[in-house]
């Protein structure tokens, strides 16, 4: 009984501490506090380098999921061959605390910017929660001891799956929208057992990771970007509270919000901009005129579109190479919608698009990077390097134009703090920018290794994932 009330104290005095970190030592998900990608910090340094500022440095299997951080320690994932890796470092050194190997049971199809660790972990101060595509859903303790493994898939994503977990009150969340069969999933943090399902039949296309939404009244809301919609489910049943059209087909960002004010960008292709959208027949009218073979379907030599040909596996979701009715309504409702940053109202009951779209904006939108709002400025980087910034009560553009000294692609979202705005680009060329909406560049700085993943801030230091690093950069 001596021994067990020792372990009961030491157990409940660690969680303790761990809960007693102050919250700018808290980067516990995917861009930080609520996917915002914003923290209260001082002292983060303007210039950076593999030899200038560098706190510590410590070498990296592969993976691109963000580093995420709870008071003295750091939570990421990686992969090795057949291993699915979860390892937890020491934030003051990056000595590596434990390491853990979960089965890697299959290998999913990954588009090129994507792997089998590019989902991000989610942390709250008892337990860290990891997604492998290959695998499914760990729960772990924060000394590493396992809780629980819920094995998930296979998945049928056209770029493989990419959105991080959620945790929010007793659950953990994770949303698994793919070619067919899309979902919501809640899981309880202590058990690993499902706590609901929901089914979300529009959704086909993307990865976004929600946010969360805690309204004056009733209970809180997971904000969820899909194709066409962005839907608002209260978290302690699953129930879709209301919803908002007008997205891409394929959604990637996680939005973030200020007050009663949501913000989201989509991008699918060139051809869902405004002035270039293709008007497409109803199947009923395509293929009488087209199905040559009489098999009921349309096939890439039966197409009519010679411009969207390239685009026809998007759209093909059994795989079997031909679509079929369902398959080409959805790529008739896919060519309808357009790339855009929206401003959207939040809350309410059912359809609320009429009263809630507050506005649009469609040029030089994102793809994979989120959005960032910043003292009272909202921003974007698209996949190109052109960056924006508006007023995000009306969305007025304040400035465009490329970054100067840090041309090239941008996957990783940007981040801020103490001032400063950090945008990272693929070839590893981290922009600091003054945080006015001007985008005037203070400093550009050479990691010399592509990046994908999201940075992350802690107190004085900003966390980068190179292809094969993991940085901690602050004054020294």
């Amino acid at each position: 009984m001596k021994r067990l009330s020792i372990a009961l104290f030491l157990a409940v005095t660690l969680t303790a501490s761990h809960a007693a970190f102050a919250e700018n030592e808290r980067w516990n998900r995917f861009r930080g506090p609520n996917g915002s990608g914003v923290i209260e910090a001082s002292g983060l340094p303007l210039k950076f380098g593999p030899d200038e500022n560098v706190i510590w440095k410590r070498s990296l299997p592969a993976g691109h999921s963000s580093p995420v951080i709870w008071g003295d320690r750091i939570f990421l994932t990686a992969f090795e061959n057949d291993e699915l890796l979860t390892l937890c470092l020491d934030r003051s050194n990056g000595r590596t605390l434990w390491k853990r190997t979960a089965p890697r049971q299959r290998h999913e199809k990954f588009d090129h910017r994507n792997n089998p660790a590019s989902p991000t972990p989610a942390v709250d101060g008892r337990s860290v929660f990891v997604f492998f595509p290959d695998f499914g859903l760990l729960a772990y303790s924060l000394e590493g001891e396992e809780r629980w493994r819920l094995p998930l898939g296979p998945f049928n994503n056209l770029y493989g799956m990419g959105a991080s977990p959620v945790e929010h009150g007793d659950s953990v969340f994770l949303l698994c929208d793919q070619s067919l069969d899309s979902y919501l999933l809640a899981v309880d943090k202590s058990t690993g057992k499902v706590r609901w399902r929901v089914e979300r039949p529009e959704a086909k296309s993307g990865h976004s990771t929600p946010i969360v939404h805690e309204p004056p009244q009733g209970p809180a809301q997971l904000l969820a970007p899909g194709s066409f919609l962005l839907d608002a489910y209260a978290v302690d049943s699953g129930d879709k509270v209301w919803w908002v059209r007008g997205l891409s087909f394929e959604m990637k960002s996680t939005p973030v919000m200020n007050g009663d004010m949501l913000y989201i960008n989509g991008y699918a292709s060139r051809f869902n901009q405004p002035d270039s959208l293709i008007a497409v027949e109803t199947f009923a009218q395509v293929r009488p005129a087209r199905d040559a073979d009489g098999d009921g379907k349309i096939s890439p030599g039966e197409w009519p579109h010679e411009r969207t040909k390239p685009l026809i596996a998007a759209f093909d979701l059994d795989l079997d190479g031909s679509l079929d009715e369902r398959e080409w309504n959805y790529y008739r409702a896919a060519m309808s919608s357009k790339n855009g940053m929206l401003g959207i109202r939040i809350g309410g009951r059912g359809d609320m698009t009429e009263k809630s779209l507050a506005w649009e904006y469609h040029r030089a939108v994102p793809q994979l990077p989120s959005p960032l709002l910043y003292r009272d400025v909202l921003y974007m980087i698209n996949d190109g390097g052109i960056a924006t910034s508006f007023r995000p009560s009306t969305g007025e553009v304040r400035a465009r134009g490329r970054l100067k000294g840090a041309l090239g692609r941008y996957y990783a979202s940007p981040v801020a703090a103490d001032g400063k705005i950090y945008m990272l680009s693929e070839e590893g060329k981290a922009a600091v920018l003054k945080s006015d909406g001007s985008l005037e560049v203070l400093a550009v700085n050479d990691l010399d290794s592509p990046c994908y993943a999201t940075p992350a801030i802690a107190d004085g230091r900003i966390y980068i994932r190179t292809a094969d690093q993991l940085f901690a950069f602050g004054r020294p």
